[in-house]
């Protein structure tokens, strides 16, 4: 499995765990059965997805807050755009990844399964991140 198809995989648990709100290892593993997921390496790297942004979840969503325009607020994110955003600024901040690399992913994701203005906004959102740096 290619690195494309992994971090989409891990998006989709992150979107899990936004709307049930259960990081258990229970619905981790049941997550891995579901989606016929055995490699180890392919765990490996989900679970570092999934554990670095529970980690540093506070920071993360701090620099989501801090780089949206007055008129929005963490809250009025869409799971699924929290869960795109979550993904690309823990891969980018904490794992060093080149960012170029990681808004192309993620901005596709967002074409595939997010809201029409998804794209746009998981763009602009990760652009200013990217900026202050």
């Amino acid at each position: 499995m290619n690195r494309t198809t992994m971090r989409e995989n891990a998006f989709k648990l992150l979107y899990e765990i936004e709307v049930q709100d259960d990081v258990s290892e229970e619905h981790i593993n049941l997550f891995f059965k579901n989606n016929e997921l055995n490699e180890d390496s392919v765990k490996e790297y989900i679970l570092d997805i999934v554990n670095g942004t529970q980690i540093h979840k506070n920071d993360i969503t701090k620099d989501i807050s801090k780089h949206l325009t007055e008129a929005w607020t963490y809250d009025r994110i869409s799971k699924i755009n929290k869960a795109l955003l979550k993904l690309a600024v823990y891969e980018i901040v904490y794992k060093k990844i080149d960012f170029k690399i990681i808004i192309n992913e993620v901005v596709e994701l967002s074409k595939k399964y997010g809201e029409e203005t998804s794209p746009g906004f998981v763009n602009g959102i990760l652009a200013s991140i990217i900026r202050k740096d």
